[in-house]
């Protein structure tokens, strides 16, 4: 599996989907990686489906209610200054690792 470039708290930009949230910025909340499935994340605000919960001792009432579901993470971009879309780099800063934006030559 290769190295993730989105971490969480990282502004991201909805890049392909579908066309409610195609274009809209969030912050990542949560990343989800699990042997032999593809990357996943949650942003905040973005994705909302409906769940279905069934009555229990917490909750008695039951119903439906509204949650934040994963998206690719292929279909997501980390977001820059202006608002765009970047793409990630990495450098050797002293003896730690650092993320950039490759135009700008920025850490992140």
């Amino acid at each position: 599996m290769s190295k993730l470039k989105i971490k969480r708290g990282d502004n991201v930009i909805i890049t392909t989907g579908k066309k409610e949230i195609k274009g809209k910025t969030g912050e990542v909340i949560e990343v989800i990686k699990k042997e032999g499935k593809d990357p996943r994340v949650i942003v905040a605000g973005l994705n909302i489906v409906k769940k279905h919960v069934k009555p229990s001792a917490s909750n008695p009432q039951g119903g439906i209610t509204e949650k934040e579901a994963s998206i690719h993470i292929s279909n997501i971009a980390l977001v820059g200054k202006d608002g765009k879309a970047i793409k990630i780099g990495y450098k050797i800063d002293g003896d730690k690792k650092v993320r950039i934006d490759k135009k700008t030559g920025e850490t992140l």
